[in-house]
C-alpha cells in the first residue's frame, strides 16, 4: 500500500533539507493526512483549490516508522491514512507532479 501527500515544492524542498516533514497538522491534529491515489484529485480540490503549484510524494508507510492508522475523516464516512508521527524524507518513493485539467480542476494519476 502507498500513500500519497500534497504538499507545495517549497514545503518539500525544506523537508528534504531537513530529513524529515511535519505539517502543522501533526502538531493540531496530532496526525499527517494522508490520501489513497484515487482520492489525490478530489482531495487537491477541496483543500488546494487557490494554490498555484503542488507536488504529490509518494509514501512507502513500512519506512515511516510511525503508527499509520485509516480512519473517518471527520465523520464524513471516507477513510482516509492518518500518519501518527513525521514523515522521513527517506520513506518517499517519489515524488509526482499534479495538474489542472482544461475547467481548472486538479488531476491525478500515478503512472502517468
Amino acid at each position: 500500500m502507498r500513500l500519497f501527500h500534497l504538499v507545495t515544492p517549497v514545503a518539500w524542498a525544506e523537508a528534504v533539507a531537513a530529513g524529515s516533514y511535519a505539517p502543522s497538522s501533526l502538531a493540531t491534529e496530532g496526525f499527517v493526512h494522508f490520501s489513497f491515489a484515487d482520492q489525490v484529485g478530489g482531495t487537491a480540490n477541496l483543500l488546494y483549490r487557490d494554490v498555484a503549484e503542488l507536488v504529490v510524494v509518494e509514501i512507502d508507510p513500512e519506512r515511516t516508522g510511525a503508527e499509520l492508522r485509516v480512519e473517518d475523516s471527520y465523520g464524513t464516512g471516507t477513510q482516509f491514512p492518518h500518519l501518527y508521527g513525521p514523515v522521513p524524507v527517506a520513506a518517499a518513493v517519489a515524488v509526482h507532479p499534479i495538474a489542472r485539467d482544461e475547467a481548472g480542476d486538479w488531476t491525478f494519476s500515478p503512472g502517468a
